[in-house]
């Protein structure tokens, strides 16, 4: 007598909010699992609010036991060069600093913000070339803090 194998599904699709929050509440069980004693990852986000509380700049992230991850980072373009983006990295970083983070990862597009984040004590420990098209690379980014 043999075990009869379930049967399964693939299913490919766009973006699915609600796969995303399971796949993370499990994984969260895994990483707990495999790193006793350190405090479960948590989201970081950082907002600037203009005069009519619209959004003038957010970053977004996340920080777990001694490290601190930089998702995505945005300045409205008619607010760029205005030390915005400054500010959310700073307040960023001292969040992180306080949750007891030694250090931050990012990665930029060199059509976005390399330079940015040089400016700001990010150095470059990665570099995937033409990526996503050629003429492009991907880089990526680690300070300590």
């Amino acid at each position: 007598m043999t075990d009869a194998q379930p049967a399964f599904r693939t299913v490919v699709a766009d973006g699915l909010p609600d796969l995303d929050q399971r796949l993370s509440e499990e994984l969260d069980v895994v990483n707990a699992a495999a790193t006793p004693g350190v405090p479960a990852a948590r989201e970081l986000t950082v907002r600037v609010l203009d005069g009519d509380d619209e959004l003038a700049a957010g970053l977004s992230g996340w920080t777990w036991g001694v490290a601190a991850g930089i998702a995505m980072t945005w300045v409205r373009a008619s607010e760029r060069g205005h030390g915005l983006g400054a500010t959310l990295l700073a307040r960023f970083e001292g969040e992180a600093r306080e949750r007891g983070c030694t250090h931050v990862f990012v990665t930029s597009f060199t059509f976005q913000a390399p330079g940015f984040y040089e400016r700001h004590g990010y150095r470059e420990i990665f570099r995937w070339e033409g990526v996503p098209t050629p003429g492009a690379d991907d880089v990526h980014f680690r300070k300590e803090l």
